[in-house]
């Protein structure tokens, strides 16, 4: 009479995943701050700092293995996004880092590699932020945007495209937008660790 359920058999190693979001490389740990949110299907991985109330979403990436990363307190990385650096070699002596300020929106599937956005940006849906980078505090970067290598955006303006070039200066309401989208974030992933 119940032939159209079925019972599957869950290998054991799938209720590590957990554990497996947070993972070391060679000998370092990631460190995680007060009330964060990481969800299980996102790789947390080697020299990682993440700040208080940090949430990072499904299918992130966030890869300390060649140089370090470095996430503040309100931020959200969401479903899909990668962060990782560059190494140190010959034409890049250190490398480049990962720096993330505090409250800053990183929209679902951005690659962030290598460079450094300071506190309050926001970040659109499928933007590419390279090597060298910075967006200094109060960038409000367009959905499918690109940073191309060592480019310096400033504050207080909307930057879009492929370059992504300045646009014009932000308004008042676009301005709320950084700390609304950072408490959005802290109080849903409060939900989900509930």
């Amino acid at each position: 009479p119940h032939s159209e359920f079925r019972i599957w058999a869950i290998p054991h190693s799938a209720f590590r995943m957990a554990a497996m979001a947070i993972r070391p490389y060679k000998g370092i740990l990631p460190t995680v701050g007060p009330r964060v949110y990481i969800d299980e299907a996102a790789s947390i991985i080697g020299d990682v700092v993440i700040g208080a109330d940090t949430s990072i979403w499904p299918m992130c990436s966030v890869r300390g293995d060649v140089n370090y990363i470095r996430i503040g307190a309100r931020t959200n990385i969401q479903d899909g996004s990668i962060l990782h650096g560059t190494h140190d070699y010959e034409g890049v002596p250190g490398g480049w880092a990962v720096i993330v300020g505090d409250d800053v929106t990183i929209g679902h599937q951005c690659i962030i590699h290598g460079c450094t956005v300071e506190s309050r940006c926001l970040i659109g849906m499928g933007s590419a932020i390279l090597d060298g980078a910075v967006l200094r505090e109060g960038v409000f970067l367009g959905a499918g945007s690109l940073v191309t290598e060592g480019k310096e955006l400033e504050g207080g303006y909307l930057w879009m495209g492929r370059p992504a070039k300045r646009v014009r200066e932000l308004t008042d309401e676009e301005k709320a937008w950084f700390e609304y989208s950072a408490r959005h974030y802290v109080d849903l992933k409060n939900d989900y660790l509930k």
